[in-house]
C-alpha cells in the first residue's frame, strides 16, 4: 500500500503538516476499529490493517529522514538494509571528526550536516514527482546515507 495514495496526497518530500493532520483525523474517523465492532471478522481485520497503515504512514510523514527513505524505496532506489558506499572524501572528513570527538563536537557535526544538506536542499524543498530525475534522487540517496552516518556519531557522543 502506497501511503501517499492512502492519504490522497502527491508524492513529496515536504508534507504539509496541517493537511497531514486534517487527513489523518479524517482517515482515523473513517477507519477506526471501534466503529466496526458489529462488522464481520474479515471486515474488522481489514479495518485494523488499514488503521495500522494510517498510523505507520503518519509516523513516516512526520519525520524527514523516514520520508526520504520511504520515497527512495517507492522509487526502487533504496533497499532495506542496503550497504551504500559513501564517497571517500566524505569518509575522510568523518574520520577527522571521529578522531577529534569531544563534548564540543556536536556543533561541528551539526555544521557538517548542514553543509551536506545544502547540496540537496533545493531538490528536497522543490520536489516535484512529475519532473524529478533519477540523478536528483540519487543525490538525495547519498545525502540520506551521509546523514545516517553522522547521526550514528552523534548517538555515540550521547552515550
Amino acid at each position: 500500500m502506497n501511503y501517499f495514495d492512502l492519504f490522497e496526497m502527491p508524492i513529496t518530500l515536504n508534507v504539509d503538516k496541517s493537511t497531514l493532520a486534517k487527513k489523518y483525523f479524517e482517515l482515523q474517523k473513517k477507519y477506526h476499529p471501534d466503529f466496526f465492532t458489529q462488522a464481520d471478522e474479515a471486515e474488522q481485520e481489514a479495518v485494523l490493517e488499514k488503521s495500522s497503515a494510517i498510523n505507520k504512514a503518519l509516523k513516516i510523514f512526520q519525520h524527514k529522514e523516514q520520508l526520504i527513505k520511504y520515497v527512495l524505496q517507492l522509487k526502487g532506489l533504496l533497499e532495506e538494509d542496503e550497504k551504500y558506499q559513501l564517497p571517500p572524501d566524505f569518509l575522510m572528513e568523518v574520520m577527522e571528526l571521529n578522531e577529534n570527538l569531544s563534548a564540543g563536537s556536536t556543533a561541528a557535526i551539526n555544521a557538517f550536516e548542514e553543509d551536506i544538506y545544502a547540496g540537496v536542499q533545493p531538490i528536497i524543498e522543490q520536489y516535484d514527482d512529475a519532473t524529478i530525475t533519477t540523478e536528483a534522487l540519487l543525490k538525495i540517496k547519498e545525502y540520506y546515507f551521509k546523514k545516517k552516518y553522522l547521526q550514528r556519531i552523534l548517538e555515540r557522543l550521547d552515550d
